[in-house]
């Protein structure tokens, strides 16, 4: 007790944010909020086609497509229905439910959706650390048939480089890319760009399936799972799985060109893209390289069930290790079931990084979250994944390997809605579970916590 109080004093005193960069956070997650608002007040309150997806009967199909008030149409990639779409080119069970509004607009389908959490973070044990922060993100999607085919756009924006800043949030276990181009970030996630996706995909009719292309600058290769943002099952965790950079961390490629072809309820596809990750400037677009692949098997069996089996082939994907490559190989089931009032779906992911020269590292996730009524949410994520990056250069276990656990629950209780907003006020807790050679760095077990409120259109 001595030492977490120690800690938390040192903490105040050494935190580099001034007062007034906390304040101007906090506006900039008003900002937000209130264009998210205003766009889900017009899309869902001034056109004579509005449908609220969250009103309607999750999954709710029409001869196989989507129906969005009187009008159907086709998922982005095939004549299935449109809530398989997940984020870049993946794919979810098909009765999932939508989130967000959409209208149509003469030929266009109109949809958005967004979220934006305010937390105050706590993790626990002798590397932890508190902060106050707003992760967040806004997508617009267009469709509409063209031609022979159907045309979609994309863009997903956040102003996490603001509500965050370039440092991340604290998140005990996490590693991945740089705050500053010198220095890895450990036990902390880092903010995502402004630009998260900018995209284009084109499908036609090719017998009883389709062929598709989809280009984004940045966007998302056909490579592991929906990522944790899209995937219903993570949708109101606040906080990332420490096995992003295992199972989707490519969700934001500054560059990426994928074909596919579709068959009834199975997707080939490929891609070629940027394997270099996002560097510390999170404000602008980078130049794209082309120089990675991956390949993608999607299977969707039954209208709850959505599986994939992916590989890729990632070109110096950490900045701060130029001449390492990796190997990325996933596999994930997403089970969904609609519930009388409220949904409930669950992923089982599993991801392995080969890394050249390296090791071979392996990550597993398990997560669920379950909509109970207008009120009530819980969610809960089990991890367990091999990391050899939890220590700098200048210590003595730089580069060793250790296995670590974690286990999260939480709840989130949610007040009426307004206009198109849902805000509702959460909690969560996380233990971690590690060896006996990281007690000295971490503390023996050491236990984390975040408050937050949640607004979703």
């Amino acid at each position: 007790m001595a030492f977490s109080t120690a800690r938390r004093v040192s903490a105040r005193h050494t935190d580099d944010e001034t007062i007034g960069v906390s304040i101007a956070r906090v506006l900039v997650v008003v900002v937000l909020v209130a264009i998210t608002a205003r766009v889900g007040a017009e899309m869902t309150g001034g056109a004579q086609h509005v449908h609220d997806a969250e009103s309607a009967p999750p999954g709710h199909v029409h001869g196989g497509v989507a129906v969005a008030g009187d009008h159907a149409m086709p998922g982005m990639l095939g004549a299935y229905a449109m809530t398989r779409d997940a984020s870049g080119t993946s794919w979810q069970p098909d009765s999932t439910p939508m989130t967000g509004a959409h209208l149509m607009h003469g030929p266009w389908m109109l949809m958005a959706h967004g979220a934006a959490f305010l937390v105050y973070d706590d993790q626990g044990g002798r590397r932890g650390d508190t902060k106050t922060f707003s992760a967040n993100m806004l997508m617009g999607m267009a469709e509409r048939r063209l031609g022979a085919g159907t045309l979609g756009l994309r863009a997903m924006l956040s102003l996490e480089p603001a509500t965050i800043g370039r440092d991340g949030y604290p998140l005990l276990l996490q590693t991945g890319e740089t705050a500053n181009g010198r220095t890895p970030l450990i036990d902390r996630q880092h903010p995502h760009d402004l630009f998260m996706e900018l995209a284009a995909s084109y499908s036609v009719p090719l017998g009883e399936g389709s062929g598709f292309v989809y280009f984004g600058l940045p966007g998302e290769p056909a490579l592991g799972p929906p990522t944790f943002m899209h995937r219903a099952s993570g949708l109101d965790d606040p906080e990332a799985p420490i096995t992003h950079h295992w199972l989707d961390s490519t969700h934001v490629t500054h560059g990426v060109a994928t074909a596919g072809w579709t068959w009834r309820s199975v997707k080939l596809e490929g891609s070629i893209f940027t394997g270099r990750e996002p560097d510390e400037h999170r404000w602008d677009i980078e130049e794209p390289t082309f120089d990675s692949y991956a390949t993608r098997i999607s299977w969707n069996p039954g209208r709850d069930w959505a599986l994939q089996a992916s590989w890729g082939s990632l070109a110096s994907p950490e900045q701060l290790e130029p001449a390492v490559d990796t190997e990325r190989i996933t596999a994930s089931i997403i089970w969904n079931r609609p519930l009388a009032a409220g949904n409930w779906q669950t992923t089982f992911a599993w991801g392995e990084n080969r890394n050249h020269p390296g090791r071979v590292l392996d990550g597993f996730l398990l997560e669920s979250l379950v909509n109970a009524g207008a009120h009530h949410t819980l969610f809960g994520r089990v991890e367990r994944v091999t990391k050899d990056e939890l220590f700098r250069d200048d210590d003595p276990l730089h580069g060793a390997a250790f296995t670590v656990n974690k286990l999260s629950a939480g709840y989130i209780y949610d007040l009426r809605p307004w206009r198109a907003l849902r805000t509702g006020i959460g909690a969560l807790g996380s233990v971690h579970l590690l060896p006996s050679g990281l007690e000295r760095a971490y503390g023996d077990t050491p236990l984390s916590f975040m408050v937050f409120t949640r607004v979703r259109l």
